[in-house]
């Protein structure tokens, strides 16, 4: 299957997450069900810590997304923040310039036109900001 179909299969989770604000280990084990023990490690943790911090990671949206107050942003584009942010400052098995470019092309592919340069612009603030402080 491979990391980027596991961090899709995590962007439905989170973004399944961010609609029903409740964890959905049903939906977690079908997704997992044909993936190998390496890509459902990674996509079993990442959800976990993703839900861990779920506040801390909307809050981190909305400090980096000037002038969109955080519950006008598409569902769409903060699940996928959630995911590349998470990645970014938790995960040391991700270069960020992988998490950046994965989520613009999941933004691409699942949001509006526009979200994809907003999903992009957002990821290089908080890549900034990681490597400044």
């Amino acid at each position: 299957m491979g990391r980027a179909a596991a961090r899709e299969s995590l962007f439905k989770l989170i973004y399944e997450y961010t609609v029903r604000e409740e964890r959905d280990d049903f939906t977690l084990s079908l997704f997992g069900s044909g993936m190998n023990a390496d890509d459902y490690g990674y996509m079993s943790s990442c959800y976990d810590g993703i839900l861990g911090r779920a506040e801390e990671l909307r809050g981190i949206v909305a400090a980096h997304s000037r002038g969109f107050a955080p519950d006008r942003i598409y569902k769409t584009d903060m699940a996928i923040l959630m995911v590349a942010i998470y990645e970014i400052l938790y995960r040391d098995d991700v270069p960020d310039a992988v998490s950046a470019d994965e989520a613009t092309a999941l933004a691409k592919k699942y949001s509006s036109d526009k979200s994809y340069s907003f999903v992009n612009g957002i990821l290089a603030s908080v890549i900034k900001e990681k490597n400044n402080g």
